[in-house]
């Protein structure tokens, strides 16, 4: 009679079982996919304005502590141009599988250099956390293909690694708010000031809604505080309903004040179950002149030796 892990070990084990939960490896080539090819798609369309870095004074660059504590170097015009052509050219490179450690690692230092350059002249996005993430563990799996059904517990953990970032994304907004806004950010005007600077013709009305307004801040924030029960969602069915509903309210915060965290979506989709995706075979043509397949074997000896008699 086997004894159960949890049974054996109470909680370090459990807690061991929830971090290296097995998935298949055709999960995470399907992820890794979407994570590298999203890097160039964000270079050169989502944050153009990274580039126009090349051209300010250098002496408006103040690093941010990782790019103190690394020495990393000052952007100017050529260290922008050379990162931002290797990003594109690597991420690309990376997405078809090939050298997935030197070239997942490769894009990692270019990506985290690009996020120094964007973020260092007094603006810091938190909603590249997730996706950094994603870049630092993604390597560390190996070659997978999108038809490996194997289920492996070192790209169990590191998927787990992604979504406990993405979780903690919005628990820490949330901490955030509290931290410098206290009370004044769920009473106060903050969702009115948003919709007057960045408002469509789908949020103009909620202005004359003040009370409405109140009672989106405080379930905004319920919301990020109650998000770790996420992680406890244990079927698939149950992370698609999670990614449909997360997804349904960023979508609603772009039709209405035109803000929408990309990087964070796409390490959002670590949550679903890509290798269920199969592509299907279409099935030829049955020959009307052709007898149906018989089961090899005793019915295949026979109907090769029928064939032979005279």
């Amino acid at each position: 009679m086997t004894t159960s892990t949890g049974a054996r070990g109470g909680l370090p084990a459990a807690l061991r079982g929830w971090w290296f939960e097995p998935v298949p490896l055709a999960r995470v080539a399907v992820f890794r996919t979407i994570v590298y090819l999203f890097a160039p798609l964000d270079v050169l369309v989502l944050t153009p304005w990274v580039w126009a870095h090349a051209r300010v004074p250098t002496a408006l660059y103040q690093p941010l502590v990782v790019g103190r504590l690394l020495h990393l170097p000052t952007p100017t015009h050529a260290v922008v141009m050379a990162v931002g052509l290797a990003l594109v050219i690597t991420s690309v490179a990376a997405a078809t599988g090939r050298a997935p450690r030197l070239l997942g690692v490769a894009v990692l230092a270019l990506y985290g250099e690009w996020m120094v350059i964007a973020m260092s002249y007094g603006k810091v996005d938190h909603d590249r956390f997730a996706y950094l993430v994603a870049l630092a563990v993604l390597p560390t799996i190996g070659r997978v293909r999108r038809d490996d059904p194997t289920r492996s517990e070192a790209a169990g953990w590191a998927m787990r690694c992604v979504q406990v970032s993405v979780v903690l994304t919005y628990f820490l907004a949330a901490w955030a708010k509290i931290r410098f806004g206290g009370l004044d950010w769920p009473t106060g005007a903050t969702l009115a000031r948003a919709i007057v600077r960045r408002g469509t013709f789908a949020s103009g009305w909620l202005l004359h809604q003040p009370h409405l307004l109140e009672a989106g801040q405080f379930l905004m924030i319920g919301g990020e505080l109650l998000s770790p029960l996420l992680l406890f969602a244990r079927s698939d069915r149950a992370r698609v309903l999670v990614v449909a509903g997360l997804l349904s309210f960023h979508l609603a915060t772009f039709a209405g004040i035109s803000i929408i965290f990309w990087p964070h979506l796409v390490a959002m989709t670590s949550m679903l179950p890509w290798d269920r995706l199969r592509l299907r075979r279409p099935r030829l043509a049955a020959d009307p002149l052709r007898p149906p397949a018989r089961r090899a074997g005793v019915a295949g000896t026979g109907m090769a030796s029928s064939a032979i008699r005279p």
